[in-house]
């Protein structure tokens, strides 16, 4: 895993002013962290020598020995070197709900971009953590990442610059389409399975758009919230977020305002969920917690999301 982030030039340590040169500590390296997870490499009992460049961009070099009972590890980020001479290396994961994670970072289909962006982030977890990280239900729903009529290909949830397109098994693409039988299935609807059955058979771009087009018709609702639910009841064994109990009672007057917003929708006989916007928790990042109520209106042709920010 650190070969992995050091080939790819990553290298983002968790340093701050308490993390002194010298000092015996342990140190963290960011391995993946999106909706799904916050996990690091840990440094143990680790002391530190050199020049730390916190914004460098560009191509690392590593250097990797043995000091006795330590690890001796060099990573040179231009002109500066940082050395990390440490008694173990571990991975430290912290699995989080991503359920009802939001991003409303592009217009229209929100409904369907963000089904695109809980199925982008958990491939994410599943291709870099493994499936010792997912749970059954999980290791099934990842392939819906390779089936292009529900995935970036179709309904990209994030701007190009965040995008991260990835080849798609021939074998994981007919797993996922498995899936989509199954839960339009579980939704009754008979012309969806045919159609899907019908991609199968006939894998091209213009069947592709045809099955993106069909699943926005208010016909195949059933289908999205389907999904939605399975996803939901999956990640449900994964606790959200904290961020101290000030912060925590702030967010949950939010949420209990929403989900009043909700249940009013519902009763007015719309499909509507509440959803959140978490920042990190380790390595925190300036975004604060925010909380939306997706509602979901069906048109005679198509369905109209609509987004009310909290």
């Amino acid at each position: 895993m650190l070969q992995e982030l050091l080939n790819q030039n990553e290298f983002e340590l968790l340093l701050s002013d308490k993390n002194k040169p010298n000092i015996p500590q342990d140190i963290r390296l960011v391995y993946q962290m999106n909706d799904t997870v916050e996990s690091f490499l840990l440094f143990r009992d680790a002391i530190w020598t050199g020049v730390y460049k916190e914004d460098y961009e560009g191509r690392l070099e590593m250097t990797y020995d043995r000091d006795g009972e330590r690890y001796v590890l060099g990573v040179r980020q231009g002109d500066s070197v940082i050395t990390l001479f440490y008694r173990e290396l571990e991975l430290e994961v912290q699995l989080y709900n991503y359920g009802d994670a939001a991003h409303f970072w592009v217009p229209k289909y929100e409904n369907l971009r963000q089904l695109e962006f809980r199925i982008a982030v958990l491939w994410d977890k599943y291709t870099y953590l493994g499936e010792a990280y997912c749970t059954e239900g999980e290791k099934r729903l990842v392939h819906l990442a390779d089936v292009p009529a529900l995935n970036f290909c179709s309904y990209c949830a994030a701007p190009e610059e965040y995008m991260v397109p990835h080849e798609m098994p021939e074998e994981s693409f007919r797993k996922g389409l498995d899936v989509m039988e199954e839960i339009a299935g579980r939704a009754h609807d008979s012309s969806l399975v045919r159609l899907i059955r019908f991609y199968r058979r006939h894998p091209s771009q213009i069947v592709t758009r045809l099955v993106a087009k069909t699943l926005h018709h208010s016909a195949h609702w059933g289908f999205v919230k389907v999904l939605t639910e399975t996803i939901k009841k999956e990640t449900a064994v994964y606790p959200h977020r904290s961020f101290g109990t000030k912060k925590d009672e702030e967010f949950a007057m939010r949420l209990a305002e929403a989900e009043r917003c909700r249940q009013k929708l519902e009763r007015e006989g719309n499909y509507a969920e509440v959803l959140r916007e978490e920042p990190f928790t380790i390595a925190q990042d300036q975004l604060e917690p925010q909380v939306y109520v997706l509602v979901t209106r069906l048109g005679a042709v198509n369905q109209h999301p609509e987004v009310i920010t909290f």
